[in-house]
């Protein structure tokens, strides 16, 4: 997909000053490997709509929304796996490095998005992630969303607002639907993962509707 390679791109671009080497190299594999959905989301957002746009600025959204769910997925990863809990102390493990390129990728990916619309969502994003992961944590039910979610909720807000349009809540609530429908992770490809008819899917959620003014719930709601 056309769109995936753009945010791969993007995103690669996005942290090619990173040093020491060791840690760019951690950060290259992580998106070689990565499903670009949530950036290819923020594109095909971005052309579903009707506006002017800016192609490279579309790329940078991508790019912002990629490495913020890379980031923050890698830290779930290590919550997850603890890889330290049987290494000695005396050891260089390479979770140290995967620890750090977590924090670099999400700090980045704010960074992209910091003087967008999208901004408050990526916050949001943050946010209600580390609720659903003490939450899980602890064992106890939780109302927050989960990262896939969220961040697909943040690629389209990023997509549709960089032509200079309000989100959809019809188009807030695909990209919910889709992230739900395809849990848990790790999620696919964007090949395997998006319908073939995602342009099309795409454009007729994004259509405005009356009751536009209301939004899904986000983790920074009372």
């Amino acid at each position: 997909m056309d769109e995936a390679e753009v945010a791969r791109i993007a995103a690669r671009d996005a942290v090619g000053d990173i040093t020491p080497r060791d840690l760019r190299n951690v950060i290259d594999d992580l998106l070689s490997d990565a499903s670009m959905v949530p950036g290819a989301l923020t594109v095909l957002s971005a052309d579903a709509l009707t506006g002017p746009t800016d192609d490279d600025a579309v790329a940078e959204r991508a790019a912002g929304v990629q490495l913020i769910y890379e980031g923050l997925r890698l830290t779930r990863h290590l919550v997850e796996t603890e890889p330290w809990e049987h290494a000695s102390p005396d050891t260089d493990l390479p979770a140290d490095l995967d620890v750090l390129a977590a924090d670099v990728l999400v700090a980045r990916g704010f960074r992209l998005l910091a003087h967008t619309e999208a901004a408050g969502d990526a916050v949001a994003t943050v946010q209600e992630f580390g609720r659903h992961e003490t939450d899980r944590q602890h064992d106890r039910a939780s109302d927050a969303r989960t990262l896939e979610t969220t961040v697909f909720e943040l690629g389209v807000v990023a997509g549709a607002t960089a032509t200079g349009n309000d989100t959809p809540l019809d188009l807030r609530r695909y990209a919910i639907g889709l992230a739900r429908s395809n849990s848990p992770p790790p999620l696919a490809s964007a090949d395997d993962l998006l319908p073939d008819t995602i342009e099309d899917v795409l454009q007729r959620v994004s259509t405005p509707r009356a009751d536009d003014t209301a939004k899904p719930r986000s983790a920074t709601d009372p």
